[in-house]
């Protein structure tokens, strides 16, 4: 008869958690704007390149476009005289100076259309809004008055004169 077997003791262990630092990858965008022009898209890019100081083209050809503007990317096509663009998907750009809101207005808007209320239309057809900070803080103040006051003149501008807006609300 064979001995009987010793029961091994079993003796837990403490776990120890290892912590692994490393620096998160970053996000992949996964929501890319796609453009319809009706314009060769090298054009497009070189002009929209001579504007914006953070605009890089990752691929372009006559038909198709790549590109970075302020981090963000889009993907354009070039997709003939049925499409265009409306004031129903426009691009913003938050500034803050009256400097910067001539630079951007003067630029986007030679060849295109001057609109109301800080709006405009490029040479492309595509429509931005060069707004200043303050104007949003203006027309959202907590003040009625001041905040009426404020979209008043805003309702009065085609491109925005910061002074003129900070003066509308100290006037009587």
């Amino acid at each position: 008869m064979a001995a009987p077997k010793k029961k091994k003791k079993i003796i837990a262990k403490k776990k120890t958690t290892k912590i692994k630092v490393t620096s998160q990858p970053k996000k992949s965008q996964n929501i890319i704007p796609f453009l319809m022009f009706n314009a060769n898209l090298e054009e497009v890019t070189k002009y929209y390149a001579g504007i914006f100081k953070d605009f890089k083209v990752l691929s372009v050809n006559p038909m198709q476009a790549e590109f970075r503007l302020n981090g963000q990317r889009f993907s354009a096509y070039n997709g003939g005289p049925e499409f265009k663009f409306s004031w129903g998907v426009s691009f913003m750009i938050q500034v803050e100076t009256q400097k910067e809101v001539d630079h951007y207005w003067n630029a986007l808007s030679a060849g295109g259309k001057e609109l109301m209320c800080g709006w405009l239309e490029d040479k492309f057809g595509m429509v931005w809004q060069v707004t200043p900070k303050i104007l949003l803080e203006l027309i959202s103040h907590k003040d009625p008055i001041k905040r009426e006051k404020a979209t008043q003149a805003m309702l009065q501008m085609q491109k925005i004169d910061i002074t003129t807006l900070k003066e509308s609300i100290q006037q009587k």
